[in-house]
């Protein structure tokens, strides 16, 4: 089996756990939590994991919008990455995906949808920035559409809101401050390269769960976008080692 094989392999299985995790909490916390004191804490931990998770269906992806995800199956790439971005949060892959490219077409410059020319190193300008370009009308009336079903079906709105639409903005804040603001973030030190981007000191670990390997691996992304996120840490141990 060739090694393009055995990485879609692998990125399929990723996928599978990070999704149905992912479906677990959702289903489970919408439409079976009862709320009570001494359950809260659980809540609050189910919460954060699903924002984690939530940031991870975004980054399955865009590893579909690169075509890591299942190389050279066009096709599978867009129909997965299209089910994970509507899970996440309603978000349309189609509208995604030329922003996307736009961005490592020129990022960190004023033709990069995902960079705020205006105010390059303060984050509070370039979140709102960032969220303008990419939460749209449609958006909302999809999760609308879809949180009405959910009631419907005996969900409450409460349950709704904790467990879909608070792990949806945690994962947003998680996905910019560590995909985007860090890397791109203009400093006194210039960067290395025309990408604009830079990689950060965390473990591997550290750099998984904060953004599953795009903040402390960004600067290799740019260098060889088609990596899929598991293999970041092993392109960024290849390049270090001595030739």
């Amino acid at each position: 089996m060739s090694d393009t094989a055995a990485d879609g392999r692998r990125s399929l299985m990723l996928a599978g756990a990070i999704g149905g995790a992912w479906l677990a909490i959702h289903i489970g916390g919408i439409f079976f939590w009862e709320w009570r004191w001494a359950t809260a804490p659980l809540a609050v931990a189910l919460i954060v994991v699903q924002a984690w998770l939530s940031t991870g269906l975004f980054i399955v992806a865009h590893d579909c919008m690169h075509g890591s995800f299942a190389p050279r199956q066009r096709r599978l790439n867009t129909v997965v990455g299209t089910l994970c971005l509507a899970a996440y949060a309603g978000l349309s892959y189609a509208a995604l995906y030329p922003k996307h490219h736009a961005h490592h077409a020129a990022p960190g410059t004023p033709d990069d949808p995902d960079f705020h020319a205006g105010a390059p190193r303060q984050a509070l300008p370039w979140f709102v920035h960032f969220f303008r370009g990419y939460y749209t009308h449609g958006q909302i009336l999809r999760i609308t559409v879809a949180a009405i079903a959910y009631m419907l079906l005996g969900a409450s709105l409460l349950n709704i809101v904790a467990f879909w639409a608070v792990p949806a903005l945690l994962a947003l804040a998680q996905l910019f401050v560590f995909g985007t603001y860090l890397p791109h973030r203009h400093e006194e030190l210039p960067f290395a390269d025309e990408h604009n981007a830079r990689s950060n000191s965390l473990s591997p670990l550290a750099s998984l769960v904060t953004c599953f390997h795009f903040g402390a691996y960004h600067h290799e992304h740019h260098l060889k976008p088609h990596t899929p996120w598991w293999r970041l840490p092993h392109l960024n141990r290849a390049r270090s080692m001595p030739r």
